[in-house]
């Protein structure tokens, strides 16, 4: 019986912080990863790769419950979101403010092992990542914000080999950061009178469901340009320039099949599309990068 409510225990904060989520920016870490160890001055070491793995399991795990921390008394108002492991009791404030600390302590002592410039950055990153969770209170940039937590992702673990900035993982943090702020409006059109209602100022409550979509797509947009200047500055091969046409494609089909009057394909455009593309995307690109290198 022990064994068994330790196992539940540990499904609920897996299912708090939606760990299988990891797959939207954990393979875009392993793209920055990837471009580092491909310059001829650095070689592969599969302790520094760890070394990212961890912090970014640690920086996604601090980030996601805080949010469900900070919007428990929100997601206990929304019949879709009061199931969630804190208002519906199956993990309670205090364990989850615990929870909390212990991943943000993990992931700042897990920078020390790494260099430098990545402790020093590790406050900063944990800033934005545990601020977006008051950003849909004050504001409809809240989209943005978080796809820019997200988007850390390629150029923090790039900084993790080299130690310093470089143009390209920056191009990928910006992929990062329009991919996600796109798709993240269309998750929350499935909120949009709640959050009116509650003034809480998501892009679909603030400006129409119309609308919100319409800048989704020009978010999109911009991520397939900036795949395309990403493919041109790291002269891509044919793995790259197919991974980005997968992807572009998974982009264009979200847009297909979620429609303003009909969101009964939000949770497929949101989860699925969206870590399918992820992972096609980084494996190819990672191979491509590997060819090149090699």
């Amino acid at each position: 019986m022990s064994s068994y409510l330790n196992l539940k225990s540990i499904g609920n904060y897996l299912s708090l912080v939606k760990f299988s989520h990891t797959v939207f920016a954990l393979p875009f870490a392993l793209i920055g990863f990837a471009i580092a160890v491909a310059d001829s001055n650095y070689s592969f070491s599969l302790r520094l790769l760890l070394l990212i793995i961890l912090c970014m399991i640690f920086a996604r795990n601090a980030a996601m419950g805080f949010n469900r921390l900070a919007d428990r008394r929100i997601d206990a108002l929304n019949p879709r979101t009061r199931n969630r492991e804190i208002p519906s009791g199956k993990i309670d404030p205090k364990s989850a403010a615990i929870f909390v600390i212990i991943n943000s302590v993990l992931f700042i002592l897990t920078t020390v092992f790494i260099n430098r410039l990545t402790l020093i950055l590790s406050p900063v990153a944990l800033l934005i990542i545990l601020g977006y969770s008051y950003a849909k209170r004050v504001t409809p940039l809240c989209h943005l914000i978080l796809g820019a937590g997200l988007g850390l992702a390629p150029v923090a673990a790039y900084i993790s080999v080299i130690g310093s900035f470089d143009i390209l993982p920056l191009i990928y943090s910006f992929i990062v950061l329009t991919w996600v702020s796109g798709f993240d409006i269309i998750y929350s059109l499935q909120d949009d009178d709640f959050d009116r209602n509650n003034f809480l100022y998501s892009l679909p409550s603030v400006a129409g469901r119309n609308k919100a979509l319409f800048i989704s797509a020009i978010l999109h947009s911009t991520t397939f340009i900036l795949i395309i200047i990403a493919g041109i500055t790291s002269n891509g091969g044919f793995l790259y320039w197919t991974g980005a046409g997968i992807f572009s494609l998974l982009l264009l089909y979200q847009h297909i099949i979620v429609k303003h009057d009909d969101l009964g394909k939000v949770n497929i455009a949101f989860d699925t599309t969206n870590s399918i593309a992820s992972l096609i995307f980084s494996l190819l690109v990672i191979a491509d990068l590997a060819i090149q290198a090699g």
